[in-house]
């Protein structure tokens, strides 16, 4: 009896609808990341590594992506230009010079021809690495994390045709400097939010506040980067303010130009009060780093990252 009761049950089983058995699926991990994103009051820290693992791969190559993903980050800082023929690459500089051994404009090689260059690690030395491009890119981190497309916004219409492509629209985090009527001339609200849109404001300009609040009233962009060479600008004290009015607060613990001198290497030499804590502490939750690794460990050690 008990033997039929178990065939019963495995049959059962298998006989179950494929909705059913979809529901047990886990979830991409991307999606928690996003659900943090859009949650400003939420206190955990998100990473986001600068042209992904650079100190063990080549600058915005798909193996120092992949580097990235695995350590745990939430996001991955890219660079984008243009091929000849029409193709979107990673490369933070116009040309190739600094990080090939070959000169000229990215915008004068075809991806065939790119696709032959090795690329340069942080010691200078060519590797076997090659230049990525960002549809290669997106079907790799599908599901796992958010992609910052930095330098993009010239080539925004291109990019959401690659991103449409790979089925990765909602991964994407697009950027710029622009003022709001001209972002608003170029995109409707609507692709805005889906590409998670957060404008970059210097805050050592003086209409700095204006900025940041004709966004928010116009449709609450998901975050602002902000960046300070000092930190004695009114401005620091008003990133809670940002977050209660429903957007994120990025900044980039990169160099000090962009954080008022609270940057990663000032934590990695030992002071993680001046650094960390300090940028932290002001109401930040996005954190864009050069040592991700270190930074992830800390986080985590403090309770603010998962």
């Amino acid at each position: 009896m008990k033997f039929n009761a178990l065939i019963f049950s495995i049959l059962l089983a298998g006989s179950a609808p494929p909705v059913a058995r979809a529901q047990n699926k886990p979830e991409p991990p991307v999606n928690r990341i996003i659900r943090l994103l859009e949650d400003p009051k939420s206190d955990q820290v998100l990473v986001a590594a600068h042209r992904g693992d650079w100190h063990n791969f080549p600058e915005n190559s798909l193996e120092g992506i992949l580097s990235a993903v695995k350590m745990g980050v939430d996001i991955v800082e890219i660079d984008l230009q243009m091929t000849s023929d029409g193709h979107l690459v990673l490369m933070h500089d116009k040309t190739v010079d600094r990080v090939t051994t070959a000169k000229g404009p990215v915008s004068s090689f075809t991806l065939d021809s790119l696709r032959k260059l090795g690329l340069k690690n942080g010691l200078g030395r060519v590797t076997r690495f090659r230049i990525p491009t960002l549809e290669e890119v997106m079907t790799a981190v599908k599901g796992k994390v958010l992609v910052n497309l930095d330098k993009g916004y010239d080539f925004i219409g291109a990019s959401q045709r690659v991103l449409q492509k790979t089925g990765t629209l909602n991964q994407a985090i697009a950027k710029s400097e622009n003022q709001l009527n001209k972002v608003l001339a170029d995109n409707s609200i609507a692709t805005l939010r889906q590409l998670h849109y957060m404008p970059i404001v210097n805050l050592e300009k003086p209409d700095a506040a204006r900025v940041i609040g004709d966004f928010q009233q116009e449709f609450k962009p998901v975050g602002f980067e902000l960046n300070f060479a000092s930190d004695t600008s009114a401005m620091l004290n008003k990133f809670r303010l940002i977050r209660g009015r429903g957007s994120r607060v990025w900044v980039n613990s990169l160099w000090t130009s962009l954080n008022g001198g609270h940057e990663d290497d000032r934590a990695v030499s030992g002071d993680l009060a001046g650094s960390y804590d300090w940028i932290i502490a002001r109401g930040a939750t996005i954190i864009q780093t050069d040592r991700p690794e270190f930074l992830l460990a800390y986080l985590r050690k403090r309770g603010l990252h998962k």
